[in-house]
């Protein structure tokens, strides 16, 4: 008697053809929309009104030393703004950017600018703790947080300032444009410039801003007391995403400025880019969880390849895959190079492929772990999102 036997195996192959079919398809729709929110969001600039320049306080919290830390420092001193206050923060007396600082503080003397030094630790997050810190020494209701290893020019303060004639908008932050040395830095400003800026312009366009980038973030001091202050998010990884997400949480609005700021990236080894960017994604994965997952509809050159590799070589799996990678660099070439003007996105544009796959298996990998590592110290992530700090005891705790 013969007996009918469902070919299980055959259709589950082509379950798979399908979902990653989808998934490629998917891909290209993001790189599409990628290619066209890019190309909106630099078709206009922000008026300038030279009447409307706002007293602000920048505050600067600073660890170590960067790239040009120097030229970094004085890019802000340079600032075609009529009246503003720097205020430099860090925790150890003899961290070797303080003399940096008073060097800085001598050739600048018309430039209202202190530092100040003090390890008072209000959460597990220690850049909050500085930035606190710093505050107290504030003089005006507009803060303008930025980080050690950017640099700006002198219209910076007169452009990121515009949105905020809007009483609405309690947030204003940049992109940014990556500054390397070797190669390792090279790679990770690669993926930085084609792929995560790509990313913040999808959502901007699809959602608006609900979060801020860390580099710079303009808030109102007003806006900053109503989410509680620093201490609110003191113990949190993604600070920069707070401070944007709790705003728009209560009522103000974030915007992303035009400006383009550079940024040196100091990543010398690849262990070093490994954690960086286990620690970017984790702190995406639990500030945003559904979004962290929807990421696997833009993996679309490691979703392409395994596409091909199911097919067997297809013709069909490699029009699929050339569409795909295609699309792919168009954006990479739309985003990094036509609109931030990035000359490693420009010279090393080819990459980009091999860039996408190790993206693709570090997305995976974030999955598996909330521990990391950062300036020497073993951190864990909460379920919120907050930062517990690993220390021996609690390690034989958490590992009965």
């Amino acid at each position: 008697m013969h007996i009918f036997t469902f070919p299980t195996t055959s259709f589950s192959l082509t379950i798979v053809h399908f979902l990653l079919l989808i998934l490629c398809v998917s891909a290209v729709l993001f790189y599409c929309y990628g290619i066209y929110a890019a190309i909106e969001f630099f078709s206009h600039q922000t008026q300038i009104d030279l009447d409307f320049h706002p007293s602000i306080t920048i505050l600067k919290p600073i660890c170590g030393l960067d790239i040009d830390t120097y030229e970094n420092f004085a890019s802000f001193c340079q600032q075609d703004y009529p009246e503003y206050q720097i205020i430099f923060s860090v925790r150890d007396e003899h961290d070797p950017s303080v003399q940096i600082v008073k060097k800085i503080i001598k050739n600048f003397p018309e430039i209202d600018i202190s530092l100040v030094i003090s390890d008072r630790t209000i959460g597990t997050n220690l850049k909050v703790s500085n930035l606190a810190n710093a505050e107290v020494e504030a003089k005006y209701s507009l803060l303008l947080l930025a980080d050690s290893d950017v640099r700006v020019g002198p219209d910076y303060l007169r452009r990121v300032v515009q949105p905020m004639r809007d009483p609405s908008v309690g947030v204003v932050t940049c992109l940014y444009r990556p500054q390397v040395r070797g190669w390792v830095a090279i790679f990770e400003a690669l993926g930085i410039s084609t792929e995560y800026h790509a990313n913040v312009l999808v959502a901007r366009g699809l959602e608006g801003m609900n979060f801020a980038l860390g580099p710079t973030i303009t808030i109102r001091k007003s806006v900053l007391e109503v989410i509680g202050g620093f201490v609110a998010i003191a113990d949190y990884l993604a600070d920069d995403f707070q401070l944007g997400y709790l705003p728009t949480q209560a009522g103000y609005k974030v915007v992303l400025s035009e400006y383009i700021i550079d940024h040196a990236i100091t990543t010398e080894s690849f262990t070093d880019f490994i954690h960086r960017q286990t620690r970017w994604n984790c702190c995406t994965r639990v500030s945003r969880p559904w979004g962290y997952l929807g990421l696997i509809f833009t993996h679309g050159t490691a979703i392409s390849l395994l596409f091909l590799i199911v097919k067997f070589g297809s013709i069909f799996g490699w029009v699929v895959a050339v569409i795909t990678w295609s699309t792919r660099l168009i954006m990479a070439w739309v985003v990094g190079v036509r609109s931030l003007k990035d000359p490693i996105a420009r010279k090393f544009l080819w990459l980009v492929p091999l860039r996408d796959l190790i993206s693709f298996v570090l997305w995976c990998y974030s999955f598996v772990g909330d521990t990391f590592e950062w300036r020497g110290r073993r951190l864990r992530l909460t379920k919120g999102g907050k930062l517990v700090e690993i220390t021996d005891h609690f390690a034989k705790v958490f590992s009965s």
